[in-house]
C-alpha cells in the first residue's frame, strides 16, 4: 500500500479485532476529532476504525510496524447501523464456527470471529496446541458464510487481547486498550521488583506474567546500579557494615554493623564501599 501523501491530512487509526494501528490519509475530508468512528481501506479490505490522533513523527515512532491506508469517510448513521448488525451477528457466527469445528473433529478452539465491514472476508481466530489441517473446514465455512475465509492461529496472550476485560488492578487490561506490542516479561523482573512469586498473583488474564512487571523494570535496573549489592561492605556515617538487603525504589539499604546492629540506611549516607 502506498505511503500517505504529504498534501492530505493523516491520522493514527486503530482498527480490527486485534486493534491494529496505522497511519491513514484523509483526502478531501474536514478535520476529524479524536475517537470518531471512520470507515477505512486497508490491505484487508474496508474496515471500521477509531481515530486516535493526528499523525506526527512522534506518534509514528511509537508504532512498531504501522499500517497505511485511507480514511474513506466518517461513519454515517447507516454505517453505524450496519456495525451494530454485524456485532449482533458475531454470536451466531461464533456458534456456527464452533459447530463446524466439532463436525470436522479438529483439536482447535474458536476464540473470536471478525467479519470485515466491506464483507471481503470473515476471519476466525483460534487456539490450538498443534498444527491443524483445516482445509476442509475452510471449504465448509466458505459455503456456510459465502465469504472469503481466513483462519488465524493465536496464542494465549492474543486471546486475552481479544476477550479480556479488567485486570486485578480494577482497570481495563492493558493488552485490550493501549498496548501496541506485547512486552517480554520474565520471572527475573518479578524477583528484582520483589513481587510475590505466587503465580496466581503475578499472572494476568492470559495466564502469563503480567505486562505491568515490565513497566517499572527500567527504573529498578537504573536504581539497582546506584546501590551497593547485597553482601558488599560499606562505610556509613554510622560505622562500617555489610549490606543485607536493598529497598530499591526507596534507595535504602539494610546494613548489619560490626557491633551486630541491623539498621536501614539511605543510600546517600553510604560514604564508600570497601
Amino acid at each position: 500500500m502506498p505511503p500517505p501523501r504529504s498534501d492530505a491530512p493523516a491520522y493514527i487509526v486503530r482498527h480490527g479485532a486485534m486493534r491494529f494501528l496505522g497511519e491513514f490519509i484523509a483526502p478531501g475530508l474536514p478535520p476529524i476529532p479524536r475517537l470518531e468512528k471512520v470507515i477505512v481501506t486497508t490491505e484487508r479490505g474496508h474496515e471500521v476504525g477509531d481515530v486516535l490522533c493526528p499523525s506526527s513523527p512522534q506518534a509514528l515512532a511509537a508504532l512498531p510496524d504501522p499500517m497505511n491506508g485511507t480514511i474513506v469517510r466518517v461513519a454515517t448513521v447507516a454505517d453505524r447501523q450496519k456495525i451494530a448488525e454485524m456485532q449482533a451477528a458475531r454470536e451466531t457466527q461464533y456458534a456456527k464456527c464452533a459447530e463446524l469445528i466439532r463436525e470436522h473433529r479438529l483439536a482447535m478452539q474458536v476464540v473470536d470471529v471478525e467479519h470485515l465491514f466491506g464483507g471481503e472476508r470473515l476471519i476466525m481466530y483460534f487456539i490450538s496446541e498443534s498444527r491443524i489441517d483445516f482445509r476442509e473446514l475452510v471449504k465448509s465455512m466458505a459455503r456456510e458464510f459465502r465469504a472469503r475465509i481466513e483462519l488465524r492461529q493465536i496464542g494465549v496472550r492474543d486471546e486475552a487481547k481479544l476477550l479480556a476485560d479488567y485486570g486485578d488492578c480494577g482497570r481495563p487490561v492493558c493488552c485490550n486498550t493501549f498496548l501496541a506490542v506485547m512486552p517480554p516479561v520474565s520471572m527475573r523482573m518479578a524477583k528484582l521488583q520483589k513481587a510475590t512469586l505466587d503465580p496466581n498473583k503475578i499472572s494476568g488474564r492470559c495466564g502469563r506474567l503480567k505486562c505491568c512487571l515490565r513497566y517499572e523494570q527500567d527504573v529498578y535496573e537504573e536504581f539497582t546500579k546506584e546501590l551497593p549489592p547485597v553482601g558488599a561492605r560499606v562505610v556509613t556515617n554510622k560505622g562500617q557494615g555489610r549490606v543485607l538487603a536493598q529497598e530499591i525504589l526507596a534507595r535504602r539499604l539494610l546494613i548489619e554493623f560490626e557491633d551486630g546492629r541491623r539498621l536501614p540506611v539511605a543510600a546517600a549516607d553510604v560514604l564508600t564501599r570497601l
